[in-house]
Parts: structure tokens; C-alpha cells; sequence
């Protein structure tokens, strides 16, 4: 792990913060609509497996039955599609924009440069909701308990690794002005 947290340090350049930047950014308002369109329409504004912090087995397989035959093959599209896409976009701006920040903040041999490595944490378990979720989608009519309740957890840990990508950023950004401002 401190091998890769060294390695994002070194090739997480301006130039490439930026980048990912403007391509999150630019993902935020033009696909997110769009995609945010159509699960309002497979979900028929019910509850969706992404968008909730936490659910029950039980409560997904309700989602399931609501989304409906094609609700549910919607649903799993989209999560091989734009949500294999989408985590690569948010992951790789925290990633970089978190190492940039670290590289500028914090010495070679702190351990603070490693929560570069939140945001990959995040990803991953959102790729695993995606599969668990998945599964349970193909599987319904039929309970796929122990999907259900990998979904659940991964959905949960997902959240706190995501959000607590984004409050790391934040807090490395104040302590960088921090230091520009004192010196």
C-alpha cells in the first residue's frame, strides 16, 4: 500500500489534477443528468441500491420487484456501463487532486500522504455494490440473501469511503493554504 500511495504521489501532476477536474466536473453536469433521467424512470422514483446509504436484503429485493422486468435489466445495464465509467471519473480526481495535495503538504515519510488512498477504497467498494446489486437484480424473483447483504455493505462502505474521500481533500486543501498563507 505504501508503494502505491508513493507511486500515485509521484504521477499526480497539476497538469493531470486539472484534467480530471474538468472531466469530473464536466461529467457532473452533462452525464449525471442524463443518467440520473433515466433511473428516475426504472425506479419509477422509488429508492435506488446506489443512492441509498443503507438497505436491508429484503429492501432490495423490493426495489427489484418495483423496478419490473425491464426496470431491472436497466438497472443492471447501467451499472456495467456508466457506473464502471463514473467511478473511474470521481476516483481519479480525488485520487490525483488528493496526492497532488499531499506531495505539497506533508513530507516524504508521513503517513498522512496515504489517504491517496481513500478514494480508491471508495471505488472499489462501489464496483462490488455494483456486482452484489447486480446479482440480486438478475437473480429476483429468487432471494439471493448473501448478495443482498454484500450489496448492502458495500453500498454502506462505498458512502463512508467516498465522503471521506471528499473531507480529506478538503481538510488537505485548508492545511495547503494554510502553509502558503504562513509562509
Amino acid at each position: 500500500m505504501a508503494l502505491l500511495s508513493a507511486w500515485l504521489v509521484r504521477v499526480s501532476k497539476g497538469w493531470l489534477v486539472l484534467q480530471s477536474l474538468l472531466v469530473f466536473v464536466l461529467f457532473m453536469i452533462f452525464v449525471l443528468p442524463d443518467q440520473a433521467a433515466k433511473a428516475e424512470a426504472y425506479t419509477q422514483g422509488g429508492d435506488s441500491p446506489d443512492t441509498s446509504f443503507f438497505y436491508t436484503p429484503e429492501k432490495l429485493l423490493q426495489m427489484a420487484e418495483s423496478y419490473g422486468e425491464e426496470g431491472r435489466q436497466a438497472y443492471i445495464q447501467a451499472r456495467f456501463t456508466f457506473d464502471l465509467v463514473f467511478p473511474a471519473v470521481y476516483g481519479l480526481f480525488l485520487i490525483t487532486a488528493i496526492s497532488w495535495l499531499a506531495d505539497r503538504t506533508f513530507s516524504a515519510g508521513s503517513m498522512w500522504r496515504r489517504l491517496n488512498l481513500v478514494p480508491a477504497a471508495g471505488v472499489m467498494f462501489d464496483l462490488l455494490e455494483n456486482i452484489s446489486a447486480s446479482v440480486v437484480m438478475a437473480r429476483y424473483p429468487n432471494s439471493s440473501l448473501l448478495f443482498g447483504w454484500l450489496s448492502s455493505g458495500f453500498t454502506l462502505l462505498k458512502w463512508v469511503f467516498v465522503y471521506g474521500s471528499f473531507i480529506v481533500l478538503l481538510i488537505f486543501v485548508l492545511y495547503w493554504l494554510y502553509k502558503r498563507i504562513k509562509h
